[in-house]
């Protein structure tokens, strides 16, 4: 049966019934263990195209959480991976224009 949970708060997380007990579930900094807990024991399929999106979208939360430092390494990777992918097109594109005069 679906917990019922209010308005302004996200449903309370099995972690507190499993791993936490005893914790304050309305604590901030518990709720955040708990999601992070429910992130690190998520089962995803690793090979799949679902696999690779669950992973693109595990990147885009963690660089969203990060501060300093680490957000600008998760910029750079992300500049670099595009300037990455413009290249491989570009030459693709010239490659192909070559192939056709």
């Amino acid at each position: 049966m679906p917990e019922l949970h209010e308005p302004d708060r996200p449903a309370r997380s099995r972690q507190f019934d499993d791993e936490l007990v005893g914790l304050d579930p309305h604590d901030p900094d518990a709720q955040a263990f708990a999601d992070h807990l429910d992130r690190m024991q998520r089962h995803t399929p690793a090979f799949t195209v679902e696999g690779y999106l669950d992973g693109v979208r595990d990147f885009a939360d963690s660089a969203n959480r990060a501060e300093g430092g680490r957000r600008w390494a998760a910029v750079l990777i992300v500049v670099l991976l595009l300037v990455g992918v413009a290249y491989v097109v570009w030459e693709a594109l010239l490659f192909v224009l070559a192939t056709w005069l």
